[in-house]
C-alpha cells in the first residue's frame, strides 16, 4: 500500500535534488524512499561535511589536474630505483 508524503524543503533544494536525480535516471520519489528505508533499518541519521579546501590550495589542484590532461610537467616512469634516483639528481 502507498502513502503520500508532504514534507517542506527549500525550493532551490529540491529542483537541484530533481536535477541530480535525473541525472541519474531515477526519480527523486525513489532517492527518497531509499533514504527513508536505510534511515529505518540502520536507526540512523548521517550528516557529512565534506572538507572544503581553500582557494588558493583548489587553484594549484586545478593546475595540477591540468597539467596532468595534457601531459606535462610529469616525471617518466621508472623501471627500477637507480634509474629514478638518477633522474632526481640530473
Amino acid at each position: 500500500m502507498k502513502t503520500m508524503l508532504n514534507i517542506k524543503t527549500e525550493k532551490k533544494l529540491k529542483e537541484k535534488a530533481q536535477k541530480v536525480a535525473t541525472e541519474l535516471g531515477l526519480p527523486l520519489t525513489t532517492v527518497i524512499n531509499n533514504y527513508l528505508r536505510e534511515f529505518v533499518e540502520e536507526r540512523r541519521v548521517v550528516f557529512s561535511n565534506h572538507p572544503m579546501l581553500n582557494i588558493k590550495t583548489r587553484e594549484e589542484l586545478d593546475g595540477i589536474l591540468k597539467d596532468i590532461r595534457d601531459d606535462k610537467n610529469l616525471s617518466p616512469t621508472f623501471k627500477n630505483v637507480a634509474d629514478a634516483i638518477q633522474y632526481l639528481k640530473s
